[in-house]
């Protein structure tokens, strides 16, 4: 009798196993793999796509995109070693508040000029575009914002001014 439920139990997690590997088959596929970059498009062609933007938009485009990352590279860099700087103060166990205040302050330092830099890039970018094409431009900058975020935003549910 042990052998006849060992074999059973056995068979069921033979077939519990093949239904998984079935299951993580099938919900691959569906995602197009687990490779998160398969199905990512450059946010500069879709960006030139939903706009329609002419040629001349879309070579002035690229030169501020490549301007704009030639400046923040640098930054990129400081920001690394302002927050191994910041993170390393950890091991210390005497680091002093003081200390943690002012490595925490260069990040944010670091993060400030960041986002101001590429603030004014969005905004330079913002003058390419054409009366018809600034709704269209001001809203893709919104849905890349919450990307970022991670979580997309529902307008739907957002209040007029007149109503707050």
């Amino acid at each position: 009798m042990k052998n006849s439920s060992t074999k059973i139990l056995t068979i069921a997690v033979i077939i519990l196993l093949l239904a998984n590997l079935a299951l993580v088959y099938v919900i691959m596929k569906e995602k197009k793999g687990f490779d998160r970059k398969e199905g990512r498009k450059d946010p500069m062609e879709m960006m030139m796509k939903e706009l329609k933007m002419t040629e001349q938009q879309q070579a002035d485009f690229k030169n501020m995109k490549d301007e704009h990352f030639k400046n923040i590279r640098p930054l990129f860099d400081s920001m690394r070693m302002a927050k191994t700087d910041f993170f390393a103060l950890m091991k210390d166990s005497t680091t002093s508040d003081s200390s943690i205040e002012a490595g925490e302050q260069r990040v944010l330092d670091q993060q400030r000029k960041l986002d101001l830099m590429t603030f004014g890039h969005f905004k330079r970018v913002r003058s390419l575009f054409s009366a018809e094409q600034l709704p269209k431009y001001d809203s893709f900058i919104n849905k890349m914002m919450d990307r970022r975020r991670g979580s997309p935003r529902d307008t739907s549910k957002e209040k007029s001014p007149d109503q707050r």
